[in-house]
């Protein structure tokens, strides 16, 4: 019989707290351990709503209280959430795509220390598809994301552009480049680009167009994709959380991604 694994959380936004939730009813193989976020009060007072309470504990004491860590922090804070993990050989499950590029030594770490390291699908679709193109040749990724203007403010990249992005009545195309600048210029809203392009080519060769959109009320990426093996397109219009930046969906792959660790059967690469 597997033993079950305690799950820790570090981030109660959106994510973490309806990862939370589920956990504290029940996921096999899995129970939640312990919180941590940045306003304890505030993880208090979740914590004593959940249908099995747990404890808030400190950045620094939480990472012996679990066998998993489910990460769900800002990128600022990635490397105090992820490297005690890492260097512990424990599971690591990484919402801060972007933020693992830039603390990509410890991948490398990881290697040596037994650790695992997951970037569930999140906001993003197809990236079983990706892969499985990518045991091939895959020649091309090209991304396009289309965002309301209330999922783009206060990205580093449109920084003294906010009245003009409140004032849009048109798409405006915001960025063009590659998977790794794009995580440079917009950590809290382009994790899904990062995936792509780790799922795929690389960060560098993956290509990315962002547009704002007043029209839109959804977060809508479309990946397009040449490869030996198949010509692919695919489509997501994510229903935000109440976080605009934040899909509904994407706390749910990581509690799909929990289910399908202990599952018997296992659907999709």
């Amino acid at each position: 019989m597997t033993q079950t694994q305690r799950v820790g959380i570090v981030g109660l936004g959106p994510i973490g707290r309806a990862v939370a939730d589920a956990l504290s009813v029940g996921i096999p193989g899995y129970t939640l351990s312990a919180i941590c976020a940045r306003r304890p009060d505030r993880a208090a007072e979740f914590a004593r709503s959940l249908a099995t309470p747990v404890p808030v504990l400190d950045l620094d004491r939480i990472h012996d209280r679990c066998d998993v860590l489910v990460e769900c922090a800002p990128a600022a804070v990635f490397d105090a959430v992820a490297r005690p993990m890492v260097e512990a050989g424990k599971g690591l499950v990484v919402l801060s795509a972007g933020a693992l590029l830039d603390n990509w030594g410890l991948v490398e770490l990881a290697e040596r220390t037994g650790a695992s390291i997951t970037v569930p699908s999140g906001a993003i679709v197809g990236l079983d598809a990706l892969q499985a193109a990518a045991q091939g040749e895959v020649t091309e990724v090209r991304m396009t994301t289309r965002k309301p203007v209330g999922g783009l403010l206060g990205a580093p990249h449109l920084r003294g552009r906010e009245d003009e992005l409140r004032a849009l009545t048109e798409p405006l195309l915001l960025f063009e480049g590659s998977a790794r600048e794009a995580a440079t210029g917009f950590p809290a809203n382009l994790n899904v680009a990062v995936a792509v392009s780790l799922a795929g080519i690389g960060p560098d060769r993956t290509r990315l167009a962002v547009w704002a959109d007043p029209a839109l009320t959804r977060n809508t990426h479309r990946i397009d994709v040449t490869s030996d093996s198949a010509e692919m397109s695919m489509t997501i219009q994510n229903i935000p959380s109440e976080n605009p930046k934040t899909g509904r969906i994407t706390a749910l792959s990581v509690l799909a991604h929990l289910r399908k660790s202990t599952a018997t059967l296992r659907i999709g690469t």
